[in-house]
């Protein structure tokens, strides 16, 4: 075990020391772990933070260029929105908002960001529980953004002056680049398919009107798919060893989809009901998977030293 005790964990992010920073959604505070000690200690808090429903404070990335600068997203009353953070080594700074206005609402928050290796920030948003919004290309709802660091938008991005990098989406928690640079997103279905995509610049995915293949042109098609919705519910994912490792919450797995290229294959199911719900898995720096659990979020059933980051070797 690498940490425990752990409150409503969202989301991992390594400094170059080899130790992590962790998002606690509901207090909306930060803290340090070490794989050397299980113990967590606060380094930082956001204010203003709403924790309605599923909102809080969520995804977290370490700025690849400058690692002393830790971005954030967060729910407040009004919006969800991004803010970086001054790391001096003990501690956070309180961050400050350099993106806001993605629709916030009681569910469908997204929350996910990281660094692409062209150095943008990519961030999964959700639509805020009104489809519409993830088709209407002026909306924030229920895309994946690309931004540079400091909030702007690309000029080189698939919609002129807009920081829409895809969208028909309808919450997206889990973002990852495969070793040749390519981007691939979990997310949650309605009901009957969730799904593994990727994400093409531009890329229509088809919320509302589809769940699952549409088999439709003008539309992108899952990679992968769990159905029902009950065995996954995919949150925070990796991409490690040629594979997809998807953290599933409601399906209380860790699942593995295998990876060729642009095509996955079919998913097969790890750790099924032994760790109770899975937030977020990331590779660590001597490439082992941690996967944090999510049993204190209001949904699971706590273990007394919950919530927890595991250490899992790689089949």
């Amino acid at each position: 075990m690498v940490a425990s005790d752990l409150a409503a964990p969202w989301s991992v992010a390594f400094l170059p020391d080899g130790s992590a920073l962790v998002t606690q959604r509901d207090e909306a505070t930060v803290v340090q772990v070490d794989s050397d000690s299980p113990t967590p200690r606060k380094v930082g808090a956001v204010p203003g933070v709403d924790d309605t429903g599923e909102g809080g404070l969520m995804g977290m990335a370490v700025s690849p260029a400058a690692p002393d600068q830790v971005y954030l997203y967060w729910s407040t009353a009004e919006d969800n929105r991004i803010g970086v953070a001054d790391w001096n080594g003990e501690s956070l700074s309180e961050p400050r908002v350099i993106f806001s206005g993605i629709p916030h609402a009681a569910i469908h928050d997204g929350g996910r960001i990281l660094f692409g290796p062209d150095g943008m920030l990519y961030v999964g948003t959700g639509d805020a529980g009104e489809g519409s919004l993830a088709q209407d290309a002026a909306s924030l709802g229920g895309k994946i953004l690309r931004l540079t660091p400091t909030g702007t938008v690309p000029a080189d991005n698939p919609l002129p002056s807009s920081p829409v990098y895809s969208l028909g989406h309808r919450n997206v928690q889990g973002l990852a680049f495969d070793p040749q640079g390519r981007l691939w997103a979990s997310e949650f279905g309605a009901g009957d398919v969730d799904e593994l995509n990727l994400i093409r610049p531009g890329g229509n995915y088809g919320w509302p009107m589809f769940e699952g293949p549409a088999d439709e042109p003008g539309y992108s098609d899952p990679a992968a798919s769990w159905s029902p919705t009950s065995i996954a519910s995919p949150s925070g994912m990796a991409i490690s060893a040629g594979s997809a490792w998807v953290a599933a919450l409601r399906g209380e797995s860790l699942w593995q989809v295998p990876l060729n290229g642009e095509v996955a294959g079919e998913p097969v199911r790890h750790l099924a009901g032994d760790l109770g719900r899975l937030r977020d898995v990331v590779v660590a720096p001597d490439g082992s998977l941690w996967v944090v659990t999510n049993n204190t979020d209001g949904r699971g059933s706590p273990a007394a030293d919950d919530d927890r980051i595991l250490r899992v070797s790689l089949p």
